[in-house]
């Protein structure tokens, strides 16, 4: 897809985002917000992947690590056609298939149930190495959070991934610089995460990720990596896109009432209809 088309995707699962959380009136709207230009270029451009089947043993596998922004995720399943964009509204509700957290028993698309920070991209690491052992040809991505990599699990997962050489793993670190207790430096501070990795025999690469052609860029540099896993350090902003949300630690797990609602979404429709001009 060109720049135009993934920007346009990307407002569209922004919107599904807000309407989700609102929906729900409970969620996480800041971090699915940072990263919906990564799920749209994951799932819209890199991915080996096909919705009418989404078991496929040779598709690529994708693991939200992160696994509270569940409605970005939801999002860009639900407009690659993997089930209705309509279901999005029944986020979190009784009886929903659409829980508050990735299920991989219900959700068409999930590869790997997620939530407790630290877990999921020991998971992916895990494909990521069975891949190998198999001679398989899929690639293995997770996404995770600034603050999740404050766990401890990701630096064993991590240590793992260097000694093994999986060059078949990508992990992309959604750097918004916040967490639910504030900025992630004064909570405690990862950085630099570059360094970090590549201290574990990763492949380190540090982007805008809110510009496509840079998104692009990274990972087909990470697919021309031999020999060891990349990691993608997308710089972002908490609540791209939704004006009052953007940068605000608040709505890490905050739900808009009505009228922040409509100005949510006045917000995306604004930036759809800009991106229409061009």
């Amino acid at each position: 897809m060109e720049n135009l088309a993934l920007q346009k995707t990307a407002n569209e699962i922004r919107k599904g985002i807000v309407s989700a959380v609102h929906s729900a009136k409970s969620g996480h709207p800041g971090g699915s917000l940072s990263a919906a230009d990564l799920f749209t270029y994951l799932y819209f451009e890199e991915m080996n992947i096909d919705p009418k089947n989404p078991k496929d043993p040779s598709r690529d596998r994708f693991v939200l690590s992160k696994g509270h922004v569940a409605p970005g995720l939801y999002s860009a399943l639900a407009h690659r056609g993997y089930f209705p964009v309509e279901d999005l509204i029944t986020l979190r509700h009784v009886g929903s298939y659409l829980q508050g957290h990735p299920d991989m028993k219900h959700i068409p698309g999930v590869d790997m149930s997620s939530g407790s920070l630290g877990q999921g991209f020991s998971a992916a690491v895990g494909m990521a190495a069975a891949g190998k052992l198999d001679g398989a040809d899929y690639r293995v991505y997770a996404l995770a959070g600034d603050g999740e990599i404050q766990e401890g699990q990701i630096w064993e997962a991590a240590m793992f991934a260097g000694h093994r050489k999986l060059d078949n793993l990508v992990l992309i670190v959604d750097n918004n610089g916040l967490q639910i207790d504030g900025k992630i430096e004064e909570v405690c501070s990862p950085y630099p995460i570059d360094r970090k990795f590549e201290a574990f025999q990763f492949h380190a690469i540090t982007i805008d990720g809110h510009d496509f052609d840079a998104i692009r860029g990274a990972f087909q540099e990470a697919r021309a990596t031999k020999g060891k896993p990349t990691v993608i350090i997308a710089n972002t902003v908490k609540g791209k896109g939704v004006s009052f949300m953007e940068n605000q630690a608040s709505w890490h797990g905050s739900a808009p009432n009505d009228e922040q609602y409509r100005t949510a979404m006045e917000d995306l429709k604004k930036a759809g209809e800009a991106l229409c001009q061009k």
